[in-house]
């Protein structure tokens, strides 16, 4: 890993997690969240709760999502501190610099992570 990256990688990961962030508050504070409950309200007492149903279902299945993408940012982060940054979870071979700028987030080489999904059954996804 090229130290003089380090910055960028910093200043990229802070910037996503500032936008997931903002982005959670606009989904779950203020106007909106009072309007998505009085819609569930609504729909609720108009017997459609299967509708209701899926959609918080739905809802659970996003945040859960959200909280997956700040928990890998902040692992990120944390690698940078530590210095290991840069090099696979799994083997220490060096990641390359063109798959951190694409996902900097990742964790793990490409052949690594491809183990991973082939072993989970989730070859050919964006994962780590």
């Amino acid at each position: 890993m090229k130290t003089e990256l380090l910055p960028q990688y910093t200043q990229q990961l802070q910037a996503m997690r500032t936008d997931l962030l903002a982005q959670l508050r606009q989904q779950r504070g203020g106007e909106v969240g009072r309007a998505d409950a009085a819609a569930n309200s609504r729909d609720l007492a108009q017997g459609d709760w299967v509708q209701t149903d899926a959609s918080h279902d739905l809802s659970v299945v996003l945040q859960e999502r959200e909280l997956q993408e700040l928990n890998q940012i902040g692992a990120a982060l944390a690698r940078i501190t530590d210095g290991d940054y840069g090099a696979c979870t799994d083997c220490g071979a060096d990641i390359p610099d063109a798959r951190l700028q694409a996902n900097p987030v990742a964790e793990r080489c490409i052949a690594c992570q491809t183990q991973v999904e082939n072993a989970h059954g989730k070859a050919h996804t964006h994962a780590l």
